[in-house]
């Protein structure tokens, strides 16, 4: 994997990657942070797939510019909790504080984001933890443990061995849809497929899950857009 820039008003990163199985040169942009990713053959020269990605400048820089801008965290930036949008302020004190529409964040300002990063994970695990217990009773089976993660692809994952993993920033999500997906995972541990008689496991224990997955199909990405730098 090698890192190149397309150069131009912004510049564009490029990832290059290799990969046995690719056949051609493909271009892809992820729509959760922008990043422009081409995957070549073995073989192929990195000049001829750097050729590619400028023959293809307006399809990527027209893509980009409809992405939703990233949101860093700092002063000022609105931020949701359950759903609903926060304000970022200064705190005091040593701990993050949420209510009344603000988040106050002590500390040095560059650290904010890393700062109110952790306080989401420690969130994210208490609320998955009661949401996990609460399902997994209504289902009659038992998980093994839980594991909280930033992941790109999935919001959650329920392995052959009982471990469910979540995304924690579903902690931004309405709570319906942290419950769906912590209702969704728990199922799969009767259920390890999306047959229908998993999908009537869902509905017996959470009831219409409907809405929830249309939000997170059409809005999850959002949640994506907010940058907790380190």
């Amino acid at each position: 994997m090698s890192e190149h820039i397309l150069q131009g008003a912004p510049d564009v990163p490029l990832t290059l990657r290799r990969s046995g199985r690719a056949r051609r040169i493909s271009l892809r942009i992820s729509q959760l942070d922008g990043r422009v990713t081409l995957t070549l053959p073995n073989g192929v020269p990195e000049d001829e797939a750097l050729a590619f990605a400028r023959q293809k400048e307006t399809w990527i820089r027209g893509h980009l510019d409809k992405r939703e801008v990233d949101v860093p965290i700092s002063i000022g930036s609105h931020v949701p909790v359950g759903g609903e949008a926060h304000e970022v302020v200064q705190g005091t004190g040593r701990r993050v504080v949420i209510g009344d529409g603000v988040i106050a964040v002590p500390g040095d300002e560059a650290r904010m984001g890393a700062r109110l990063k952790g306080h989401f994970k420690q969130m994210a695990r208490v609320r998955l933890v009661h949401s996990s217990d609460f399902y997994a009773e209504r289902l009659g089976k038992s998980y093994a443990r839980i594991s909280i993660r930033d992941t790109r692809s999935r919001w959650g994952s329920c392995s052959s061995a009982g471990t469910l993993m979540y995304s924690w920033r579903l902690i931004m999500a309405p709570d319906q849809v942290l419950n769906y997906v912590a209702a969704h995972e728990v199922a799969h541990l009767a259920e390890m497929n999306h047959s229908s008689a998993y999908w009537a496991q869902v509905t017996r224990i959470f009831g219409d899950y409907k809405p929830a997955r249309h939000w997170l199909r059409t809005q999850g990405n959002e949640l994506h857009r907010y940058r907790f730098a380190e």
